[in-house]
């Protein structure tokens, strides 16, 4: 069965992003909010986001609210943190593993289809 990961790591500091609120919408004939979660000291969610019956085809939106992160952990920087809510969009087509992992620093993010 399919399922649907996150994990956040803080390319600025070197470690997992610990307590970032997360959201999870589907795209559907209206954006529906289908998950939500705060990450681990490791940067990962408790369980995965979908998983089961919920892991539906289809296009989906993940909200990670990083500039709270980045306010909150007193980031290194002189100025305000550039990013506040990063948005992933992104398809599932199968039944398979989806994770999508957020590589992200005050001021700039990268993410893939991770394993």
């Amino acid at each position: 069965m399919g399922r649907l990961t996150t994990h956040i790591l803080d390319t600025a500091h070197g470690t997992p992003a610990a307590g970032v609120d997360i959201r999870l919408y589907a795209l559907r004939a209206q954006r529906t909010l289908a998950a939500s979660a705060v990450t681990n000291a490791d940067g990962r969610t408790e369980q995965a986001l979908l998983d089961g019956e919920a892991m539906l085809a289809g296009s989906y939106e993940l909200e990670f609210d990083i500039g709270d992160y980045f306010r909150e952990t007193a980031a290194t920087i002189d100025n305000p943190a550039f990013l506040e809510t990063v948005l992933i969009r992104f398809a599932i087509k199968d039944d398979e593993h989806y994770h999508v992992p957020l590589l992200v620093s005050p001021w700039s993010y990268s993410t893939y289809r991770g394993s």
